[in-house]
């Protein structure tokens, strides 16, 4: 059926270019504007012409205003480090002490440009993803269409645009009828109908109907001067982010509390309060995560980068995290758990018709343009039966694509002077539309479900007069064959705590034949999870945890699964590659546009995948949850850090009477740990075997038992060091004890903390390893430059306290630490309730195969009353 333009709704008036010195060529017919841009619509531009053009007009984008490097660079001095190093810098100079002044200076300049080298890589994994997910464009030019990328469209371009594409530059519909959403750029939520010489805007997406146009606007002379891209923002927001915040607020209250004493006692003692501030202000500053923004956006960008040599793609850095905690995963069964090379097994003419004209007439009814794989399978097969050899030449007049509402294409065509329309789709829709009685139908449907046992999909094909009802001619059954590594790959996910769900549009026999070929037996209507949660208090109950996917599936129906899972406590991921899949997309906490995605899916999506099959979505959990160890260990190293120096310093200034470290040496000490500490995004770590969450409450009473330990271990080395050391008469000798004691302890703390088990468990990575090398080689050169406050120390001192600190470390805290986890964390684990859903499910499902009736609201019932009764709370 053809698609009328609604002339009741006032389309907006013609948009004008924003150069207006330039031709209103947006308002010109059809005729004109072809003539105006030099271009035939049947050919399209040449290359020499292309190469004309572009020296005139440019490239199809939107020149972005980039920040200029230098005040990029300069805006690191600003923000709570900076200002607190600048703070120390005022009052050295104030107090005379010129040498802390150079010093200081010298650490704010480094952390400057630490943090802006970091922050420009990050940007530049982004760019390098931008570059390879991008929108494309299907151009004519020499005769032959190819697609290109939409930055290299010129004026007078020819292109296809069809459901899903995001229009690539103003373009004038030459064919066609189109359903455009402009909302994105409007704001305005209602669908708009174009027809030929109606001006599509570039940024606005095609919901239904196709057709060619001519660009007629590119890049900022567009009317709304924006570039359509597909890579979003490189500094998410991470969920990590809120706990760490909470963290640290602890760790000023903390911090805060202890210098607070520390500055009563000085009152009381008489110590000098102008000369006390410079170290007070680096103990606060020890609270502030220096390094937090870098460590995370490089963590994210470090995964993005290696997630793109694996075939995965992330539209914004913040996806990996997202996929750590990611429980259940939704998949389309088409290119994802099948191969997606449909093929036709076999013709089914009906009465007084023939395989030939079954095939005919199906090749009729598509489009090799297109490139869909049903078309496509038709064509093949039309060609091996030389079906279209010597047939009279077809004129096509009209087609009308696929659309998940009507389940069929249409196309109406003129062959020998006789017009006549042919279709194909699903087979109830087909038979419908040919008019037939719901006896014939239902004969029709035995012979679908009798194919389906096979695994086969049925279309049917008919074929009529323009504007009357059509003759049913048969059935062609197709196949598509489950991937090889799909049942393997289904596993794999579901050994690392994932849950998988395959929904289809299928048929529910043809879903369970290859649902079940791949380890997913339990294959359901999505019309009885509708039914589910139409039913009172099945609001809160995991209505699908009994099910393995859902067939008969609209893309709508992905809006309300995502839904469900996620009311039941689930994180989901879903995969799509359609225009209606982009909601589901978009509400899914990892949205992944397959391969085959359309642009808006990709859009929608946090993730796309450059290649066919769930391999990559295994790495995409993989590398997600390494990254979250990542950071965890940096969470970890935090808090347990934090304690020590801010404790150590405050306890030993109230048995010792004096500060054990100067305000210099503690600076040095913040950055050279801080900034040694970006290297764990590189770290080599191994991810769980489940789920992570952010209640990582566990965690970080483990990180506070951790820091007092190393208080007292401090503490200990000190009184030793006092005692036997003669340090009690030496301040300088007495701050690089100090200096020492806490640089040593922080670097093999780094060691242990980065592995949730033994030390030795797992190796560190290169980087890492020389970041801590590098840190405690640096940390001890600094003690022999003669800087004030720091004086060198015997050698055999500084090898005691560094064996001293790695036995510490590596074995007395490792040990507490692999304590800590299985008391504290693992036993979190073990408290909370078991959840009793999937029992309730799989008995649900032995009570509907033992009454094949179609109760399943009364099934769930009793089934969860049986289980509960067995399994009382405790």
């Amino acid at each position: 059926m053809r698609t009328t333009k609604n002339n009741s709704e006032a389309n907006p008036p013609p948009l004008k270019p924003r150069n207006t010195s330039s031709p209103d060529i947006t308002a010109a017919s059809v005729t004109d504007t072809l003539a105006a841009l030099h271009v035939n619509p049947d050919t399209g531009l040449t290359s020499a012409e292309i190469d004309i053009r572009r020296k005139q007009h440019g490239y199809n984008e939107v020149a972005k205003r980039k920040t200029h490097t230098i005040l990029a660079f300069l805006r690191k001095f600003w923000g709570i480090s900076a200002w607190m190093l600048e703070l120390i810098m005022m009052l050295s100079a104030i107090l005379g002490k010129y040498s802390d002044l150079v010093v200081v200076g010298a650490l704010l300049v480094i952390n400057a440009v630490l943090g802006f080298m970091q922050e420009r890589r990050a940007a530049g994994v982004v760019e390098a993803l931008r570059k390879r997910l991008q929108v494309n464009a299907r151009v004519q030019r020499d005769s032959s269409w190819q697609i290109i990328p939409a930055r290299e469209l010129v004026p007078g371009d020819i292109v296809r645009v069809r459901p899903g594409d995001i229009i690539p530059a103003d373009v004038k519909l030459l064919t066609g009828t189109l359903s455009i959403d402009q909302s994105a750029l409007t704001g305005e939520s209602k669908d708009t109908d174009k027809e030929p010489a109606d001006v599509l805007s570039s940024g606005s997406v095609v919901r239904r109907g196709e057709g060619n146009a001519v660009v007629i606007l590119i890049g900022d002379k567009t009317y709304f001067g924006r570039t359509t891209q597909l890579v979003q923002e490189a500094r998410p927001k991470l969920h990590i982010e809120a706990v760490v915040a909470k963290v640290v607020r602890w760790l000023f209250v903390i911090v805060g509390v202890l210098i607070g004493m520390v500055i009563v006692l000085s009152f009381i003692r008489g110590a000098p309060l102008l000369e006390m501030i410079p170290l007070m202000l680096v103990l606060l500053m020890s609270a502030v995560p220096v390094a937090l923004p870098v460590m995370f956006t490089v963590s994210m960008a470090v995964g993005a980068k290696e997630l793109a040599k694996h075939g995965v793609l992330v539209t914004r850095l913040s996806a990996t995290e997202d996929a750590a905690t990611m429980d259940v995963l939704c998949v389309d069964k088409t290119g994802t758990i099948t191969m997606n090379q449909l093929a036709v097994t076999g013709v089914i003419p009906q009465e007084h018709s023939t395989e030939s004209d079954v095939l005919f007439a199906a090749v009729l009814a598509s489009q090799e343009s297109n490139q869909d794989p049903i078309d496509l399978a038709l064509l093949a097969a039309a060609r091996e039966r030389h079906v279209l050899d010597n047939s009279p030449a077809v004129t096509p007049i009209s087609f009308t694509p696929f659309d998940a509402k009507n389940r069929r294409t249409e196309a109406v065509v003129e062959q020998s002077s006789q017009t006549f329309r042919v279709m194909k789709g699903a087979v109830r829709t087909v038979a419908e539309a040919c008019g037939l009685q719901a006896s014939a139908i239902e004969a029709l449907e035995v012979q679908v479900s009798e194919s389906a046992l096979k695994g086969y999909r049925t279309l049917a094909v008919a074929r009529g007069p323009e504007t009357g009802k059509p003759a049913l001619l048969g059935l062609v059954t197709l196949f598509d064959p489950p991937r090889p590594d799909a049942r393997q790959l289904i596993a794999e996910l579901r050994g690392l705590g994932v849950s998988v769900k395959m929904l289809t549009g299928d048929a529910l026999a043809v879903a369970s034949e290859i649902a079940q070929s791949v380890g997913l037996p339990n294959i359901q209507r999505v019309s009885e999870l509708k039914a589910k949660s139409a039913q009172v208090g099945n609001e809160a109950v995991d209505l699908l945890a009994g099910a393995d996917g859902f067939a008969e599936v609209y893309p709508e129906d992905k809006y309300i699964v995502v839904e469900h899972l996620q009311a039941a406590g689930h994180v989901t991921g879903m995969t799509g590659d359609g225009v209606n899949d982009a909601p589901a997309l978009r509400q899914a906490e990892v949205g992944i546009a397959v391969s085959t995605a359309t642009d808006v899916a990709k859009g929608a999506a946090s993730v796309v995948l450059t290649e066919a099959g769930l391999t990559n979505i295994v790495t995409l959990v993989e590398q997600g949850r390494t990254i979250y160890q990542r950071i965890l260990t940096w969470v970890i190293n935090k808090i347990s850090r934090t304690i020590l120096k801010a404790a150590f310093v405050a306890i030993a200034f109230v048995i010792t009477g004096k500060f054990v470290v100067s305000a210099l040496a503690m600076l040095l000490l913040v950055f050279l740990t801080d900034f040694a500490k970006i290297a764990l995004a590189t770290d080599h770590v191994r991810p769980s075997n489940k789920p992570e969450t952010w209640n990582i409450g566990g965690f970080i009473a483990v990180s506070i038992v951790l820091g007092i330990v190393m208080v007292a271990e401090a503490l200990i080395l000190l009184w030793i060091g006092w005692s036997r050391f003669d340090l009690a008469t030496n301040d300088n000798a007495l701050y690089t004890f100090s200096f020492l004691t806490l640089l040593y302890l922080a670097v093999f703390s780094i060691v242990s903390a980065r592995e949730r088990s033994w030390f030795w468990t797992t190796m560190p990575s290169r980087t890492l390893w020389a970041a801590l090398i590098a840190d405690t080689l640096t940390g001890t050169a600094v003690t022999f430059l003669g800087l004030p406050g720091l004086m060198p120390l015997p050698w055999w001192q500084t090898l005691a306290i560094f064996i001293y600190a790695m036995v510490s470390c590596l074995i007395v805290n490792d040990a507490v630490k692999v304590a800590m986890i299985k008391w504290r964390v693992l036993k979190d684990d073990t408290k909370k309730s078991v959840d009793l859903t999937p029992q309730i499910a799989k008995r649900a499902y032995e009570l509907y195969e033992l009454r094949r009736e179609n109760n399943a609201v009364q099934d769930w019932l009793q089934a969860e009353r049986e289980i509960r009764k067995h399994n009382p709370p405790k």
